[in-house]
């Protein structure tokens, strides 16, 4: 009988750890200008720090602070995918923004999708993955500040 129960719990156990290597990662690639020109936009980021997506080179008179990573996760319940991956962009972005001005930086430039530390640069698309039941969006990006004259 104990064999049994212990054959029990190590198929349960196995299951699990196969059942979590197989999670749901769908992987959806979104125009950064549609997220920015939404509504929810306006309630998310107030303009004080300005955004630049894409690797480009870094310009003169611009002092870099540091760099981050901010993960925007939001349910699906009730919403669209695509509603979710741009609602997730603006959550990741709005972190972003909030420790760019703990820094103060003014701007933070290089912003690509960083989902499980894979960049992804373009500077018109980001990358959105489905899980179970959520959205999720990974942004890097490096805070920097004009410098002063």
């Amino acid at each position: 009988m104990k064999q049994l129960a212990s054959l029990i719990v190590a198929l349960t156990i196995s299951l699990a750890i196969v059942w979590q290597g197989h999670a749901r990662n769908i992987k959806q690639l979104l125009p950064i200008a549609g997220a920015l020109e939404s509504t929810e936009a306006q309630g998310k980021l107030d303009g004080s720090v300005k955004f630049f997506f894409g690797k480009e080179k870094t310009r003169e008179g611009v002092k870099t602070l540091r760099n981050d990573v901010a993960l925007g996760k939001v349910s699906l319940r009730g919403k669209s995918d695509d509603t979710a991956c741009n609602s997730a962009f603006l959550s990741a972005l709005a972190e972003l923004q909030k420790r760019a001005k703990q820094h103060g930086a003014d701007a933070v430039v290089n912003v690509v999708s960083y989902y499980k530390r894979v960049e992804m640069s373009s500077p018109t698309q980001f990358e959105c993955h489905e899980g179970s039941g959520y959205m999720a969006v990974a942004l890097r990006g490096d805070f920097v500040k004009a410098a002063e004259k």
